[in-house]
């Protein structure tokens, strides 16, 4: 069941993407390889956010589908990296990279992407009765009868 809205996953991105960034600090990564892969997946992750036509997307060029396909490419390949990158008996760094792609494939795995329709910028629609709406499904025109 996919019920993770594109603009709570914007979110959850831009919340990974600092994640990535920081960890090394704030967890106090040992290994270089483990640092790097970090920085480099954060700052990817949130060129990608920005670059995503979703809500929080910025200039919006990346469908959200093909988002969604890149995660779900990603998230085996954080599962990996340790072992691919050679900091596997970094316990830390492994369980970070090991957990966070699980997250992301969990993550993945509800998110509605199909949602985040071409051409919606994530702003709200007009309502009904607003200047360029369109007419209410109870009356052709969007009058109101208003009987006296």
């Amino acid at each position: 069941m996919r019920f993770v809205s594109p603009r709570v996953h914007g979110v959850l991105d831009y919340l990974f993407a600092a994640l990535f960034l920081f960890a090394p600090l704030w967890l106090d990564f040992r290994s270089d390889a483990a640092q790097l892969s970090a920085f480099v997946i954060g700052r990817t992750l949130l060129v990608l956010s920005l670059l995503t036509r979703y809500p929080l997307g910025v200039l919006r060029v990346i469908p959200f589908p093909v988002h969604g396909g890149l995660e779900m490419i990603a998230a085996p390949v954080l599962i990996a990296l340790p072992w691919l990158a050679g900091f596997h008996e970094a316990s830390l760094a492994r369980n970070f990279f090991v957990g966070t792609g699980l997250v992301l494939l969990g993550l993945w795995a509800i998110t509605d992407y199909r949602a985040a329709e071409p051409g919606k910028t994530g702003l709200h629609r007009p309502h009904a009765g607003a200047e360029g709406a369109a007419p209410s499904p109870a009356t052709p025109t969007g009058d109101v009868d208003r009987a006296a």
